[in-house]
């Protein structure tokens, strides 16, 4: 009997106002043979989360699709002036705090 370990993307989710791309890899590990088939031993799953900065060139070509699709350039500009927002610049947050 062979073991047999498959990777596949089984859930991508859009959420939120940015359009953060949500990805769910499942890792399933299977025994058996071809002829007989295989039984499924065990599964997991590995979560990540892509925002509109975010670099998608390792991604695979349906989550690149997806997020060319959803990444407008309202969401991208919106997405950067959240961070600038959110992480001011060294300078501005030193005044704030001598105030």
């Amino acid at each position: 009997m062979a073991l047999i370990k498959e990777t596949q993307e089984d859930k991508i989710e859009v959420c939120g106002e940015y359009k953060a791309v949500q990805v769910r890899t499942a890792t399933v590990i299977k025994e058996g043979t071809e002829a007989k088939g295989y039984k499924e031993l065990s599964r997991s799953f590995h979560r990540h989360v892509l925002h509109p900065d975010s670099d998608i060139s390792g991604e695979s070509a349906e989550v690149q699709g997806i997020c060319n699709a959803v990444w407008t350039d309202e969401v991208k500009a919106a997405w950067e002036a959240k961070q600038v927002a959110d992480n001011p610049p060294e300078e501005e947050a030193e005044e704030e705090e001598s105030d």
